[in-house]
């Protein structure tokens, strides 16, 4: 009996797989966007507790260009990346909030996995795939990249960086991250001022 207790003590205690993380993480946002007067910024709070923004912006980054930032550097591009991917993420959760989601597949290799999922909105069918980590077996999976219509959020980011970065160099895209979250974040207060949920984002990239 002390076997089958302790068993189940330690089954209790046991991390949620990939597949449960992705499923109660969009149940919570859907309750979220659904509740009267939600804005962006309240759904940012649900969305950060599985999206593991500050990872997606070092995966974006490259561990090449990372590796050379000072550790100031990386703290000022991690926080400007998270209010930037907080404002934006939620801006098209609250877009999404009547979509129906099917689960499909889990696939785990060691602490990278990937959760598929089909998005029906309206008439369209769109598949979105979430691709998570964890720091150790023991360790919560967190979601670092969302991949619609094959489309990854961390290589479109990716992209951009890189161009920017050969154009005006690191302290040039900082500037630009900063200008577009702080766009982002005018639009949500306006928003919140009005009451109102803020209108979906067509795109999440850092714009021109």
């Amino acid at each position: 009996m002390i076997a089958s207790l302790l068993a189940a003590t330690l089954l209790a205690a046991a991390p949620a797989g990939p597949l449960t993380v992705v499923k109660s993480g969009n149940a919570d946002v859907q309750k979220a966007a659904n509740a009267p007067g939600a804005t962006a910024a309240s759904l940012a709070t649900v969305v950060e507790k599985f999206v593991d923004f500050g990872e997606l912006a070092k995966r974006a980054l490259g561990d090449k260009t990372w590796a050379t930032l000072t550790p100031a550097q990386q703290k000022e591009f991690t926080d400007t990346m998270t209010g930037l991917l907080r404002a934006s993420y939620a801006q098209k959760a609250i877009g999404q909030a009547q979509a129906e989601v099917k689960y499909g597949k889990e696939a785990v290799q060691g602490n990278e996995a990937t959760v598929n999922t089909t998005l029906t909105l309206k008439k369209d069918q769109i598949p979105v795939d979430y691709r998570l980590y964890r720091t150790s077996a023991k360790s919560e999976w967190r979601i670092y990249d969302v991949v619609t219509d094959e489309v990854s959020l961390v290589d479109t980011y990716k992209g951009q960086f890189r161009k920017l970065l050969g154009d005006k160099g690191f302290d040039g895209l900082l500037t630009t991250l900063k200008s577009k979250r702080a766009q982002l974040e005018k639009e949500n207060a306006a928003q919140s001022a009005k009451g109102g949920a803020a209108a979906p984002a067509p795109a999440q990239g850092t714009g021109g």
